[in-house]
């Protein structure tokens, strides 16, 4: 079995035995391809550090985070830009906009937002979306740039049934992470009506992670939990879950 973690954070673990055991716990699990979302200009070392060790499972992003778009985000935008000459990325993000924390900087998340979604068109590579709070203002930047290029991944998706297929309609799949195990989310309940072949699965560790470790600190190896929710929901082995969202993977980043 192979399963695959379309987003986790897992290089925010410093310490290097930490980390190191982090990752074998998640081949322990069948974990065996992370990939590492970018959050700003200081995580790319992070990240090209884990990637340098970790050449076959882990795979990197680039992107300013929509919380780390601040007044200096015209910047920082050129740092990460910069970076990816000499990298392998296999997506732009995590980008996107969220309301949660300040709606102030509405107007320049949006810029820093359709900025990097062209980067990702010229590129020919995917976008991973944060969402939070702003569904109506994603949606928003997508219909305007929507084209053929315009496609990736809706990054740990909450939204309703009319939200997940408004994103499905413009090219996205949705990532399913450990919100799809709380009782009272509803998740579980959209997906009924979504097929498998439009889904993606992710922890966003060190965040969200899913029952029985709600509430403490996520890591990649527990998507086996979210896998067998999600194998639970569609009444399919966890072993075509694994291999339906890898395919899906594989398509979306071309590895």
């Amino acid at each position: 079995m192979l399963l695959t973690d379309t987003h986790t954070h897992l290089y925010y673990e410093t310490d290097l035995e930490k980390q190191a055991l982090l990752m074998d716990r998640c081949f322990a699990f069948d974990v065996k391809r992370l990939f590492l979302p970018n959050v700003d200009a200081k995580s790319i070392e992070m990240i090209d550090n884990l990637v340098a060790k970790y050449p076959e499972n882990c795979f990197a992003m680039a992107g300013l985070h929509p919380c780390d778009v601040k007044e200096d985000y015209l910047t920082q935008l050129p740092l990460i830009y910069n970076s990816i000459a000499d990298r392998k990325i296999y997506a732009i993000g995590e980008i996107g906009i969220d309301l949660h924390w300040d709606k102030t900087t509405l107007a320049i998340q949006q810029d820093a937002f359709k900025q990097q979604i062209n980067w990702a068109k010229d590129l020919g590579l995917p976008i991973v979306i944060h969402c939070r709070e702003a569904f109506d203002e994603t949606f928003e930047v997508l219909d305007e740039m929507k084209d053929e290029k315009l496609r990736g991944i809706f990054h740990c998706f909450t939204g309703d049934l009319t939200q997940a297929k408004i994103a499905i309609d413009l090219g996205f799949y949705l990532g399913i992470g450990g919100v799809v195990t709380y009782k009272k989310a509803g998740l579980d309940l959209v997906l009924e009506d979504i097929p498998l072949t439009n889904i993606v699965l992710e922890t966003d560790s060190p965040y969200l992670a899913p029952v029985p470790f709600r509430g403490k600190p996520n890591e990649s190896s527990y998507l086996i939990h979210i896998a067998q929710k999600v194998a639970d929901i569609y009444k399919v082995s966890l072993e075509e879950v694994a291999e339906l969202t890898t395919e899906n993977s594989r398509k979306i980043f071309g590895v």
